[in-house]
This record gives structure tokens, C-alpha cells and sequence, in this order.
């Protein structure tokens, strides 16, 4: 019999016996693995556990997926109005891009952005904007 368990922290599914999350990386307490409770996730929490690997810790199952191609052709051509920032998620910082894009820095910003953004490694980029990699 399989038991459905998750971790208290982030609530990803963990098996029995391990002692870390794959997910968060959290030390999983030994009563905590062996009680065998799930508590109850929303929908879309579950599905995105089940549809994505677990392959790097600290990554969290629900942070919206981004590309980091696109996050840099982005930035690349239209990184003077901050299109890139707002694609990311940081809304203030796109506004911010827009208010002083009359200035060019901005844009030269955006090219060093992009350029950032496609050499990192996924893992970096995923950790650093707080997105996962769809």
C-alpha cells in the first residue's frame, strides 16, 4: 500500500523514508514522515507537483513558468521600457524602466539584462526571479 504524503513546508509529495524535500530542501522531522497525512492543497497545486520533476531544490512547485529565452529576447529588443520586468513579474521595477527610458540607460540595462539572462544556468535564473522554467 502507497501512502500519500507531502511535505510541511512547501507541500510537495515526498516518499516514505526520505529525510529531505526534493522541492524546498527542508529536513523532514522522522513523526512527520511516518504519519502518513496529507493535508488538503488546492487543485492547481496538485497539478503542478505531478507535472513537474523534481530535479533541482529550492524550486517552488507553484511560481508561475517562464521562459528564460524569451525573458531575454525581451530584454534584448524591449528592454528600455522594461517589457522583460514586467514578463518576470516585477511590476514595479517595469514601471520604473518606463519612467526613464527617455534616457537610453534603460536600454543599455536591458542589453546587459538579456544577455544575463541567456547565459545563466537555468537553475540560477529559476532561483533568482522566482519562476519556474516552462
Amino acid at each position: 500500500m502507497k501512502e500519500n504524503m507531502s511535505c510541511p513546508q512547501c507541500g510537495a509529495p515526498i516518499t516514505p523514508g526520505t529525510e529531505e524535500c526534493k522541492f524546498c530542501g527542508g529536513k523532514l522531522v522522522q513523526q512527520q514522515v511516518n504519519q502518513g497525512f496529507q493535508q488538503p492543497q488546492s487543485e492547481y497545486v496538485q497539478q503542478v507537483q505531478q507535472q513537474q520533476p523534481a530535479n533541482v531544490a529550492g524550486i517552488n512547485p507553484v511560481w508561475p513558468a517562464r521562459s528564460k529565452i524569451a525573458a531575454g529576447i525581451l530584454a534584448i529588443l524591449l528592454g528600455g521600457i522594461g517589457v522583460h520586468k514586467f514578463y518576470l513579474g516585477k511590476i514595479g521595477m517595469g514601471i520604473v524602466y518606463i519612467l526613464f527610458c527617455w534616457t537610453g540607460i534603460t536600454a543599455i540595462i536591458g542589453l546587459i539584462e538579456g544577455i544575463i539572462y541567456l547565459c545563466s544556468s537555468d537553475e540560477s535564473f529559476q532561483l533568482k526571479h522566482q519562476v519556474r522554467i516552462g
